[in-house]
């Protein structure tokens, strides 16, 4: 008799966003600029030695005093902020269980730092939640996706400075308070493992606020600040949410050793350890005995009140959520090899593996091996609540879009999500990153798109902006619709 693996019935399908990516009125109805709102759209030419940005107090302030003459992708996104019953509409049509979104930190504190919110930004998101609640769609919020407001990186050092746990806090408070009875999932940081490639956006620090020697130091310490915050943001979760679950999130890596080298293969447990570290604080409550000498190798010294550790300790998440594009391949320091273009994460090509147009290497089978290591490690509820192709989608002169690419990708993902759960991982949803077109986080281009749903924008910023189903759109709410049976 075979072995006949299903989706729970209750699996949470569905698409999932960010704020600073969709919405849009960067300036309307009070709303502060964030850290995103000064990231310029990356030039084609440059895609393939990118970094993400790592900008100067002075050249954030250059952006603000040059913005006519040049464009910054994300404060106009695709008009979510005003087209939002529009998508909500489509989104039903797909037969969404769950959306996951993001609230724009900005919104409710413009500045971050004030003492009252803002009470237009929390009425717009009363009205989006009750769209989505009357289509029959459950919202999974996060609190901080790159959306730190910009107010707190020029003035306070972003997360280094520890007044910012305060502010965060008061913010989490707010929204967890006034959304308690439409929202019932929360995730507090959006790949917060991802502070140690991205200071600024992640971090929300500036270059020149911190010594190039100690940017690593400073990176660390402004993790301990999120992981503090996000332990308060549990605890306010528990006391005000009633029925609540709250989890974390992470860049799910996985890390293959360049060979059987005894030296590849722990350079590969020691870089999959910078994942692990971070869920290993949400889930264990305390920071793991294998950081001891990442600390003392790297001179760094994390500064703590004392009430961090009970703080940590008391809080743990109800589940662990991750994105998941690409695996990586580590292998000693001496070791030469060719860097895999595109990925966030510099690591070697893996000889096995095919890439999309931006280099990302495609690895379903890993999705399938990292849920297993997640799962013993820590036997919570996991939650794959971003995974997609970014991809050039042609239109037909009949307006129809082909993206059969992007079918083949998502369909062998959540096959391999399938096999996982035969494994005996506990999987309580999937929402594919970008179920309509957006902002590209890491290049701020439009024509890296990712959605079921097209969206007529160009990367000038120039379109109608009118919505489009490909044929991905047919296909994935037939795959909800068999809940995973038909892919």
């Amino acid at each position: 008799m075979a072995y006949e693996i299903k989706f729970p019935e209750n699996f949470l399908w569905g698409g999932a966003t960010a704020a600073n990516q969709i919405e849009g009125a960067y300036n309307e109805a009070g709303k502060g600029l964030s850290n995103n709102d000064v990231i310029e759209r990356i030039k084609p030419e440059d895609r393939k030695k990118l970094h993400l940005p790592f900008p100067s107090t002075e050249e954030v302030k250059e952006a603000l005093r040059d913005e006519a003459s040049r464009h910054f992708p994300k404060r106009y996104g695709i008009d979510f902020y005003h087209r939002y019953k529009e998508d909500i509409a489509l989104f039903k049509e797909l037969g969404f269980k769950a959306f996951r979104l993001s609230i724009a930190w900005t919104r409710i504190f413009p500045n971050g730092d004030e003492a009252e919110p803002n009470e237009a930004g929390l009425a717009y998101y009363d009205e989006l939640f009750d769209e989505l609640l009357k289509n029959g769609i459950e919202p999974v919020v996060t609190l901080s996706h790159y959306e730190m407001p910009l107010h707190l990186s020029m003035e306070y050092g972003g997360w280094t400075n520890r007044k910012t746990i305060d502010f965060f806090t008061r913010y989490a408070k707010t929204v967890l308070n006034r959304f308690k009875d439409k929202v019932k999932y929360w995730i507090t940081f959006n790949e917060i493992n991802s502070i140690l490639m991205s200071p600024f956006i992640s971090g929300g620090f500036l270059r020149d606020q911190v010594k190039e020697e100690e940017v690593l130091q400073a990176s660390f310490q402004a993790a301990h600040h999120q992981l503090v915050a996000s332990a308060r943001a549990v605890e306010a979760c528990r006391r005000l949410v009633p029925g609540g679950k709250i989890g974390c999130m992470v860049l799910g890596m996985l890390n293959y050793s360049n060979t059987p080298h005894p030296g590849d293969m722990l350079a590969a447990l020691q870089d999959q350890h910078k994942t692990f570290f971070f869920t290993d604080v949400h889930v264990r409550g305390h920071y793991p005995a294998y950081m001891n000498r990442f600390f003392h190798e790297n001179n760094i010294t994390i500064e703590m009140a004392p009430e961090d550790d009970q703080v940590l300790k008391e809080n743990l998440v109800d589940f662990v959520s991750l994105s998941y594009y690409m695996s990586t391949v580590s292998a000693r320091p001496e070791t030469a090899g060719e860097q895999a273009a595109g990925n966030i994460l510099t690591n070697l090509k893996n000889p096995y593996l095919e890439a999309s147009d931006w280099g990302w290497q495609i690895d379903p089978t890993g999705l399938r091996t990292l849920l297993n290591m997640f799962y013993e490690r820590y036997e919570k509820p996991l939650f794959v609540v971003e995974n997609g192709l970014g991809a050039f989608d042609k239109v037909e002169e009949d307006g129809s879009i082909h993206d059969q690419y992007r079918i083949d990708y998502l369909g062998r993902h959540i096959a391999a999500m399938k096999e996982a759960v035969g494994d005996g991982v506990d999987l309580m949803g999937y929402t594919a990153w970008g179920p309509i077109d957006l902002v590209s986080f890491s290049t701020s281009e439009m024509s890296k798109r990712y959605g079921f749903i097209y969206v007529d924008l160009d990367d000038d910023g120039k379109g109608t902006l009118a919505r489009s189903k490909k044929n991905s759109f047919a296909w994935y709410q037939n795959v909800i619709a068999t809940n995973g049976e038909e892919l």
